[in-house]
């Protein structure tokens, strides 16, 4: 019970932070906002206030903001009626579309402000150049700051974790700091066999003492870090180098994800839980933010596409045509749940 209200709030959070993203510059673009859900499925309750309908839907796995018109088919007369979608400019309409993923990334950024007042933080320092490491051979010291790993820019001691848990071969170029001078080596990651994975050959027990505006500043790393996990988890993907166990759905993130978590945590105490539901909030909502900006039909990126062509052309796409391909991408994720639903049962019974 704990682990489905835990993965309610998290999505709820989520889901309304972006929704309401679309809501508020709606309104301010002057587009009619049809209903306000939360959720998908049936309506369990919902109240109207002025034109616009807020719903609350039995299953809490996404949520829609409902624009007068964003169809194309409710003209007046062929034409848009006042407070459609269709009858803003289309840098209005670009601005809401936008403005779901967007809302997103502050939401996340919000949440890593909040992290990095609770959490160690630790700068890419090697407190410790291990004996006989790749860092050592390299002719790295204790002291040294990594300011980039093969032309990657470093700021957390967590991304050069990312690195190596990413490395597949070959040698590394390394910039890094000493004294106040920039140097330059190479290095090979040796493998590890009681971690199962590449090391650098460095340790760092050194925690960051935030003062003045240091925490926004770390809040926009953590959250950059968020962001390449998310791109290159994308990337993995699609190149296939992740399995199916590999991938989660709804009950997936909820069961393995939310459930283990506060199971592995809980006797840490509430602190300790609340922080790590923050992290599962701050990943949950920086990936949101990144797959709806994506191409995809259906997608906020996709109808981005859509009104960037329009842009270019100088007059709209047919909306019967762009109504169909979004249709198609519709069905696709809704195939892909229904896939993602499967798989997230057989990853939980099965494995």
């Amino acid at each position: 019970m704990v682990t489905l209200i835990l993965f309610v709030i998290i999505f709820g959070v989520v889901v309304v932070s972006h929704e309401f993203g679309h809501f508020l510059l709606a309104k301010a673009n002057g587009i009619h906002v049809v209903e306000f859900a939360v959720g998908m499925g049936p309506t369990i309750f919902s109240f109207q206030k002025k034109e616009t309908k807020y719903s609350l839907k039995l299953f809490p796995i996404g949520g829609a903001c409902m624009f007068e018109g964003e169809d194309g088919l409710e003209t007046k007369e062929g034409e848009p009626s006042e407070g459609s979608f269709l009858n803003a400019s289309v840098w209005g309409r670009i601005s809401t579309v936008f403005a779901g993923p967007f809302f997103n990334f502050i939401l996340a950024f919000i949440i890593a402000l909040i992290m990095v007042n609770l959490i160690v933080i630790r700068d890419p320092v090697a407190t410790e150049v291990l004996e006989g490491g790749a860092a050592m051979e390299a002719g790295l010291q204790d002291g040294d700051r990594i300011l980039s790993l093969d032309g990657e820019r470093i700021y957390l001691y967590e991304e050069i974790q990312l690195f190596t848990l990413l490395y597949n071969s070959g040698p590394v170029d390394v910039v890094y700091e000493r004294a106040g001078q920039e140097y330059e080596t190479q290095l090979t990651p040796q493998y590890d066999q009681s971690t199962g994975r590449y090391m650098l050959g460095i340790s760092n027990s050194d925690f960051v003492e935030l003062e003045g505006l240091d925490g926004l500043r770390y809040a926009w790393y953590e959250m950059r870090y968020c962001v390449k996990m998310t791109y290159e988890s994308l990337v993995m993907l699609v190149t296939g180098q992740v399995s199916r166990q590999d991938v989660a759905g709804p009950v997936g993130i909820a069961v393995n994800l939310v459930g283990r978590t506060y199971e592995e945590t809980r006797d840490e105490g509430f602190m300790n839980v609340f922080v790590n539901m923050l992290n599962i909030t701050l990943m949950l909502s920086v990936n949101l933010g990144i797959l709806n900006l994506l191409p995809i039909p259906a997608l906020d990126g996709g109808r981005l596409v859509f009104l960037l062509i329009e842009v270019i052309r100088g007059k709209p796409v047919p909306p019967e045509k762009e109504g169909m391909v979004h249709f198609i991408g519709l069905m696709f994720f809704m195939v892909l749940m229904v896939f993602l639903f499967f798989n997230d049962l057989s990853n939980i019974f099965l494995n």
